[in-house]
């Protein structure tokens, strides 16, 4: 505990400093900087020569403060497409900011894509936004949940166990990002967000490692935190459900004087609630409190903090490998979707996590504006379980294994960004220059069995075995540095969008074993480069091309050798289209090819270990569409063609597509509101998933069959009941309505069943 308040104290001084130093800059002249010299041979543009108005640091009243600063605070009712004030701010979808509330479920801007503020329609990048308002209508738990109808992404790939809640995109394991900066992820540690604190899942495809460094080639998830809002909102819910689920929330936003210079946001969040597993449960209490300052028209700091408490963080629940008894029939039968192949009173996994930090912009004129991206995260997490052994093809007697590990994870980033705005003759330039630094420890420790600690009959199982001490075997902390350099230039010219850049990282690690005092550093750096181009029609048809790549220092190393594991690179080329007819309705589809080296997987001998083999090459088609057709009808749909190849490993997997990917997969979902008349207020939805069949082992021996899967909701809007009953909601949701019985996924060394139907019912109060 000593420990970890030093740690918390480094993290505040350490944004404390970076504070003074924004606020020093804010208040202070504005210096231009000398340029570089130019590099030999590169072109050099005639000097820029830009005027503007000096900005006067006057506090303008509530009503006269810039619509940008009112965009992230426009007011929203029950994010029902019925609801008029909500849709009255927001416009048709103009008031929309790249990292605001979107009302309804058709984003028009990201930031994601470029770190700027910017139309999806004009950038040459595969973007897909899943709203807050498409999250609670369609239930989603988790990260995962919410974005399982976008296209070119794979979720739930360990059925009932979401203890990592992961992400595939494009065939490879996505990072996640919170409001622009890396959760860093251990061998255990994974820093889960509740999806009930964001206000939006901008989901990037392929490589973005220009803007962002260290970066998954197949593409990145970025959380938008909800944050303050100018106006009064507040949110209530309870929901109830399958496998006895207890849930509640609140959240509580507006401004804190009469000027709203201050404004304030607080969630918070918690459920306890079983699984289709028996012995089973998940349990998690989460608050976010976030504050704004505004002291003028240019200014804003946003303090965001969160607390996570995962007592009961998820469960391990390995069948048999090869799909025996799952799959295809053993013996005996079909292994029961509810058999735990854990002990019930040895195993547990909890997690903690808290995040301090903040996001400060000031924009000094009509072509400066800075951003300061900054925080620190602390992550303990502690897992025990008795796992299947390897090998095992009884059912009937299944010898098991028995492990422990306890995990830190603690990191602290930076973001600093400096966008300029302006021409230079015909071409209209936003230009971005940044600097970010990340550093971070993972200190690991752990044991292991010797042998069976005791068999079990998954059709009779029998729990109460006394797993033998487990001394500790191994110990290892690494600590990780990388700092990068990165410039980018989206230019405009008539109906021509180029998006040009370049970045630097370095990146720095030291392992240590901590048992045998051994040290292996390691010392790597890269160059990435992105170029795109796209053309605006005026029909609203915007093809673009683009080129890019990625580089990603892996954090931890494999757990028998000790050995940190190498950074991967990857390249990808896509060509891709987009239509946006109106606000309401977007139309994506793109076509890539992307490799990737040096990619982590899944020790096909041991599932307590990761190892890296060689390269990965994946190419496809994605297709999305989204529409708010009317006033009454929204619709979403998207379709992925995914041909997965392992171009270079081991003799097993060469030339072997890799498990648990489909090559075809499809996601459709529609939500029907009435307005007026006897049904006024009620609404229907359904949805259905297609996911296509996998493979079950390296060497692609035998295939997971592909599953189709419906969900269903109703909603009903209390009002219509009468004006007592205004800002009441009340939301069913289904998942797999018909509860079919399938398998997830099967690896080398076992397979997991898919999630079965779950029914939760929700009241929700906003006013």
């Amino acid at each position: 505990m000593t420990t970890k308040i030093r740690n918390v104290r480094r993290g505040c001084l350490l944004g404390a400093a970076s504070a003074i130093t924004l606020s020093f800059a804010i208040n202070s002249p504005v210096f231009a900087q000398n340029a570089p010299q130019a590099a030999p041979n590169s072109t050099v543009l005639n000097p820029v020569i830009v005027q503007g108005d000096t900005p006067k640091r006057v506090k303008k009243p509530a009503a006269q403060r810039s619509a940008r600063m009112r965009a992230s605070g426009t007011a929203r009712g029950t994010g029902r497409r019925g609801d008029e004030s909500a849709a009255a701010s927001a416009g048709a979808g103009q008031g929309q900011t790249a990292r605001g509330h979107v009302d309804g479920f058709v984003a028009t801007r990201s930031g994601t894509g470029t770190k700027t503020d910017t139309p999806l329609i004009e950038t040459p990048a595969a973007i897909s936004v899943v709203t807050q308002d498409q999250i609670q209508a369609q239930a989603a738990q988790s990260v995962s949940q919410a974005v399982r109808y976008v296209p070119g992404v794979r979720v739930d790939p360990a059925g009932a166990d979401a203890r990592f809640d992961q992400v595939y995109i494009r065939g490879f394991l996505a990072d996640k990002y919170l409001d622009g900066l890396k959760l860093l992820t251990g061998g255990f540690a994974y820093n889960i967000v509740d999806p009930f604190n964001l206000e939006r899942i901008d989901v990037l495809h392929g490589p973005a490692s220009i803007l962002y460094g260290q970066a998954s080639p197949g593409g990145l998830v970025d959380l938008v935190s909800k944050r303050p809002t100018t106006d009064p909102y507040h949110e209530i819910f309870l929901s109830t459900g399958s496998y006895g689920r207890i849930q509640g929330g609140v959240d509580l936003s507006g401004p804190l004087d009469q000027s709203k210079e201050w404004l304030y946001r607080l969630t918070a969040s918690g459920f306890n609630v079983g699984s289709q597993v028996d012995h089973t449960s998940y349990e998690r209490v989460s608050i976010a409190p976030s504050l704004t300052w505004r002291p003028d028209n240019d200014t804003t700091i946003t303090f965001l903090g969160t607390y996570q408490n995962d007592p009961k963080a998820g469960f391990y629940n390995q069948l048999l490998p090869r799909g025996i008894g799952t799959v295809f029939d053993s013996p005996y039968g079909r292994i029961p979707t509810s058999f735990y192949s854990g002990e019930p009173n040895f195993d547990q996994t909890k997690r903690e996590y808290g995040s301090v930090g903040y996001l400060a912009e000031h924009r000094f004129d009509n072509v400066w504006t800075v951003r300061q991206n900054l925080r620190y995260t602390d992550n303990d997490t502690y897992t025990q379980l008795v796992y299947p052994a390897t090998n095992q093809t009884n059912p009937t007697s299944i010898a098991r294994s028995a492990f422990w590990t306890g995990e830190t994870l603690q990191s602290f980033q930076v973001d600093n960004q400096a966008e300029a705005k302006f021409s230079t003759g015909p071409f209209q330039h936003t230009a971005l220059f940044g600097v970010d630094y990340l550093t971070g420890t993972d200190s690991t420790r752990g044991g292991y069995s010797t042998g069976n600690v005791g068999s079990i009959n998954a059709f009779n199982p029998v729990y109460g075995i006394s797993v033998p001490p487990m001394p500790l075997s191994s110990s290892n902390k690494q600590t990780y540095d990388q700092a990068g350099v990165y410039t980018q230039d989206q230019i405009k010219f008539d109906r021509w969008v180029a998006l040009l850049g370049i970045r630097h990282d370095q990146a720095d690690s030291r392992t240590t074993n901590q048992l045998s005092g051994a040290e292996t550093p390691t010392s790597d750096h890269a160059t990435s480069k992105r170029a795109a181009l796209l053309y605006k029609f005026d029909n609203g048809i915007s093809p673009y091309i683009q080129y890019t790549e990625s580089f990603q220092p892996i954090i931890g190393a494999s757990q028998r050798t000790a050995n940190p594991f190498k950074p991967t690179t990857g390249k990808q080329e896509e060509v891709g289209i987009k239509y946006q007819p109106d606000s309401k309705t977007l139309i994506t589809a793109a076509v890539y090819e992307l490799k990737q080296q040096n990619v982590v997987i899944q020790d096909p001998n041991d599932p307590t270990n990761r190892i890296q083999t060689g390269e990965i090459r994946s190419r496809g088609v994605e297709f999305e569409a989204k529409s708010e057709i009317n006033r009454n009808l929204t619709v979403l749909a998207s379709y992925t063609y995914m041909d997965l190849l392992n171009t270079n490993a081991a003799p097993a997997a060469l030339g072997h597509r890799p498990i648990g990917m489909p090559a075809n997969s499809a996601a459709g979902w529609a939500d029907y509101t009435f307005h007026g008349g006897a049904l006024d207020g009620f609404g229907i939805s359904g949805g259905v998933r297609y996911i296509g069949e996998t493979y079950g082992d390296t060497a692609n021996t035998y295939k997971v069959p592909a599953v189709t899967l419906v969900d269903a909701g109703l909603h009903y809007d209390l009002a219509g009941l009468g004006r007592q009953f205004k800002g009441y909601n009340l939301q069913v949701n289904a998942t797999n309505l018909f509860d079919k019985t399938y398998v997830s996924v099967c690896q080398d060394y076992g397979c997991y069943y898919g999630l079965r139907r779950e029914v939760i019912a929700t009241l929700r109060y906003k006013w």
